[in-house]
């Protein structure tokens, strides 16, 4: 018998593509979710479905694309070649995810101005995003997997947050209660 790694594993050297996409967008809702345990508030499924569709529609397409370009672009894994594809995921790619899911949540909440969230939470976010090093065939649910995090951080900071990591970490439940205290606002 197969076990489900064993299994993931076939599939992602089969289909590379779909496998990485589904596993990020699992992670990607995942971490809507938990933002929203973390909150105490109740569940907000239309949300996560949002945050889904965000994942699916653009960014785990654009991610494994974007990785399999750079891996084209920057063959290997020495130190110098490393720090290149981090420099690049950087100054590129990461103006785009950042962007484009403060963009594409607002459409799908229906919200008047679309660009409001991302001129107001762009930079502060955009200074969290990092790059790992996995092998290929992998990279894309890897950071699906950081995405579980990353989106945990993201939904927070569009539903409640100033875009900072402090602003993220910073609420605490009040005892006996719950509701949430959340950082003051400076």
């Amino acid at each position: 018998m197969v076990s489900w790694w064993q299994a993931l594993t076939r599939a992602a050297g089969r289909y590379p593509w779909p496998a990485n996409v589904l596993l990020y967008a699992g992670f990607f809702s995942g971490g809507d979710a938990l933002q929203q345990v973390l909150r105490g508030g109740p569940a907000d499924w239309q949300h996560t479905r949002h945050v889904a569709t965000v994942a699916v529609a653009f960014h785990a397409n654009l991610n494994y694309v974007w990785l399999n370009l750079l891996e084209r672009a920057l063959p290997g894994r020495a130190p110098r070649t490393i720090l290149a594809k981090v420099l690049c995921d950087q100054a590129l790619g990461g103006p785009v995810y950042v962007s484009t899911f403060y963009a594409g949540m607002s459409i799908l909440q229906g919200k008047d101005d679309i660009f409001l969230d991302m001129r107001q939470k762009f930079w502060n976010t955009y200074k969290l995003i990092n790059f790992s090093l996995i092998p290929i065939r992998w990279r894309t649910a890897y950071t699906g997997l950081c995405g579980f995090l990353w989106a945990t951080f993201l939904c927070f900071s569009q539903q409640e947050g100033d875009g900072t990591f402090k602003s993220a970490f910073t609420f605490r439940r009040i005892k006996g209660t719950n509701e949430v205290e959340k950082p003051s606002e400076k």
